[in-house]
């Protein structure tokens, strides 16, 4: 294995040939096992192997080959499901907000771009733009309403101000 390793790292296709031949069983083995989807595995060990062979160099052997593939298929499932989760509350909230648009629009009230601006903000951001700007509450108000410092309410409504600005280019 080490054999192998050392004239992979050196460019011999035929040494990561057999590398990939020795590992990828077992890490598809594990992948199925975290994933719980033979073709999420599937996808996620040939992800795995071509990182590893961007980053054989950087193998030091301190540990076995099959457990440094592991960390790579781990990390890369790992950032699998950070970015489906922001993609299922993305669209959650995308469906959110065309109901509330098709709602309002329906019922004749106004539905502008500054609430489409508002709703790209952070929830701690626009919760406090909202009650200061649509409902004139004080910092104060705020801040109590929210158990945070009126500073950091002042803060977050100009941030949110600043964004919503941007949004609609008027900055």
């Amino acid at each position: 294995m080490d054999e192998w390793i050392k004239k992979a790292k050196k460019g011999d296709e035929r040494a990561f040939a057999m590398l990939f031949k020795d590992n990828y069983p077992y890490l598809v083995k594990y992948l199925i096992k975290i994933t719980m989807n033979p073709d999420t595995a599937e996808e996620l060990a040939q992800e795995t192997m071509a990182k590893a062979v961007q980053k054989l160099s950087l193998f030091d052997g301190k540990s076995k080959f099959s457990s440094w593939l592991i960390t790579i298929a781990t990390n890369s499932y790992i950032d699998q499901c950070r970015k489906m989760k922001r993609e299922n509350e993305w669209r959650k909230q995308e469906v959110t907000y065309r109901k509330l648009k098709w709602n309002l629009e329906s019922h004749n009230e106004e539905w502008n771009d500054a609430l489409t601006a508002l709703g790209k903000l952070s929830e701690d951001v626009r919760i406090p733009v909202v009650l200061k700007h649509y409902y004139g509450y004080s910092y104060e108000e705020i801040g109590a309403m929210m158990k945070i410092a009126s500073g950091t309410v002042k803060s977050r409504v100009h941030k949110g101000i600043q964004i919503v600005r941007k949004e609609l280019n008027l900055s």
